[in-house]
């Protein structure tokens, strides 16, 4: 082989080398934005079920109050009725 051809294999190889390290370079910069955003993901997902925890516990809470109120509700309730039926029976003599 004669030193031009010598000298333009040895340009071919370097030119493609240089386009394969662009596009290795392109590649890691495109794998490191998608590697950011995942982590984003990661931390939005991680604060949405630690926010929907503290909203279960919340809830339960609220339902717990609920159910009380409401038996204190229908206790009142009763003892109104019986209060009123004692009254009648007091004025009905």
């Amino acid at each position: 082989m004669s030193d031009t051809g010598l000298e333009d294999g040895i340009e071919a190889a370097n030119a493609r080398f240089d386009r394969a390290m662009a596009r290795l370079e392109t590649s890691v910069r495109s794998l490191n934005s998608r590697m950011r955003s995942l982590n984003r993901i990661e931390v939005d997902t991680q604060r949405l079920v630690t926010e929907r925890a503290r909203l279960a516990t919340e809830l339960d809470k609220t339902a717990a109050r609920a159910k009380r109120l409401d038996d204190s509700a229908h206790d009142v309730s009763r003892r109104l009725v019986e209060a009123m039926e004692t009254v009648r029976e007091v004025l009905a003599k």
